[in-house]
């Protein structure tokens, strides 16, 4: 072998050792546990809650419920979509686009790539890591700079050059660390996708409360029209009464002035229906430009019949949030056991074979195998604080999946209320719009027959209004407390239909 070769043999030596040092410091001598964030609802923006409270003070109407939708943050938002509507949206058709192009939903999904690729990078410090590289090198070295002081040896060696073509390969054989990182990953992929399910269960209430309160809106717009066209016609049957001298001057003003109420009336509420079209093409994701026509009319079917302990362990097998958080649970669990791991043994195995020579054609066959058994003693306290970090991690994702148990239960039992209530007010405003109803064809015809005045007549029509109003009104609190319903007990994508009766 002759000088150069040698002297060469001796600086891939050393090189190979200074990389294997920068390996070890850049990784801090092993694997990290991953820490996960304090809170398992961190990148949790937004909801949808479906509100239902008594109507405050006294009033004459049957109508003593307010019940609403409440959808915020992403939720209430969009992406535009690109498919335009052809024809009247029904509301599968709505919920189906919500789905699609609802923020909450895609944001989501989003979630569910980002927490795959975290998985993948977790899984790779337990694969094989190959890489190759290419040197050409010209150098000129000074022997006696590095002690290396004898009189047969030139005290400055070069320049001379090489090249080396070579296969690298990387193994950790035994890391529990990385192991338990990595299924501290899986268990996180399986609480986004969760979270994603559930996802989806809030835009199905948005949307479906949405769409019912649109329903509603057009509703009491068409109730408002036949009352405008009621007052119309009693004002013109009194003006041509007093015309003949049957009625007194006073009874048309005050039939003109309940007219002309109602017509203020019809303008509010077809600018309300017009507001809340808007807000159902934003949630999804129509240009709130567009003149929405529903092919649905505010649909009737009867409650579900369910017992309250069954449906409330019906919602804790289902739920997905339950779910989501249960795997975050189980990941921070595995993130603790990661830390913990710190303080043990790990072992690695690392190789690399190429060719090595002045030129391609001199090149030898060179190889290097190494095995490293890492052994932890102190890294100044770092090991304990990453320990404390996973723990207080542990418990707050334990104590927040017991805070979802109670929940869930909450929720059931609050929509088992609020159905029983709107199913009792749904059958009194029934009952009394009938009644309104007839006691308003009743008294017109005591007005024809001359043994009533105008004063009873404008009476039973505001009794028709408010009867019309509290029956609308009474019919939308019962849908949304099924909707809530379907909500509370989970997978509400597939019970949505059966409990609101849609075709």
């Amino acid at each position: 072998m002759t000088m150069n070769t040698k002297y060469a043999a001796f600086l891939l030596c050393g090189l190979s050792l200074t990389i294997a040092s920068a390996q070890q410091s850049s990784t801090g001598g092993g694997t990290q546990a991953n820490q996960v964030p304090l809170s398992g609802r961190a990148g949790q923006n937004g909801s949808v809650t479906a509100q239902q409270s008594a109507v405050p003070g006294t009033t004459q109407s049957v109508d003593t419920l307010n019940s609403t939708v409440s959808v915020q943050g992403p939720y209430a938002q969009s992406v535009l979509s690109n498919q335009p509507v052809t024809g009247p949206l029904t509301m599968r058709e709505a919920i189906q686009r919500g789905l699609e192009y609802n923020l909450g939903a895609t944001g989501q999904m989003n979630g569910i790539i980002q927490a795959h690729g975290q998985m993948r990078v977790a899984r790779s410090s337990l694969l094989p890591n190959l890489s190759g590289s290419l040197r050409e090198v010209l150098q000129k070295s000074s022997l006696a700079a590095q002690g290396l002081r004898v009189a047969f040896i030139p005290q400055v060696v070069g320049p001379y050059n090489y090249f080396d073509l070579r296969a690298a390969l990387t193994q950790n054989v035994v890391d529990l660390t990385a192991m338990n990182n990595y299924r501290s990953a899986q268990e996180n992929l399986k609480a986004a996708q969760m979270a994603a399910k559930d996802a989806r269960d809030l835009v199905v209430l948005a949307v479906g409360g949405a769409y019912l309160q649109v329903l509603s809106a057009e509703a009491r717009v068409a109730s408002a029209k036949a009352q405008a066209e009621t007052s119309k016609a009693v004002y013109e049957q009194t003006r041509q009464r007093r015309e003949a001298g049957l009625n007194a001057q006073i009874d048309v003003n005050r039939n003109l002035v309940e007219y002309q109420t109602q017509q203020q009336r019809l303008t509010t509420l077809q600018n309300d229906l017009a507001k809340q079209k808007i807000n159902l093409a934003r949630i999804i994701g129509l240009d709130p430009n567009i003149d929405l026509v529903l092919a649905d009319k505010v649909p009737y079917a009867p409650a579900p019949i369910l017992i309250y302990e069954d449906a409330v362990r019906t919602a804790l097998a289902t739920r997905a949030d339950l779910k989501a958080a249960d795997s975050a649970a189980r990941a921070a669990q595995r993130a603790h056991s990661a830390a913990l791991a710190e303080r043990l043994p790990s072992l690695s195995v690392s190789a690399d074979y190429g060719s090595i020579g002045v030129n391609p054609s001199q090149g030898s066959g060179t190889y290097n195998v190494t095995g490293t058994l890492r052994i932890p003693l102190w890294q100044g306290g770092k090991v304990e604080g990453d320990i404390e970090q996973s723990k207080a991690a542990l418990n707050q994702r334990r104590a927040e999946l017991s805070e979802i148990e109670g929940r869930i239960k909450t929720d059931v039992k609050s929509a088992f209320l609020d159905l029983e209530a709107a199913t009792s007010q749904l059958q009194v405003a029934e009952s009394n719009r009938k009644v309104s109803n007839e006691n308003l064809d009743l008294t017109r015809q005591r007005l024809e027959a001359g043994i009533a005045d105008s004063v009873e007549v404008t009476q039973a029509q505001e009794t028709v209004a408010n009867a019309e109003l509290d029956s609308i009104t009474s019919l939308l609190a019962f849908n949304l407390a099924k909707l809530s319903l379907a909500r509370a007990l989970g997978d509400s994508e597939n019970k949505v239909s059966q409990y609101l009766g849609l075709p």
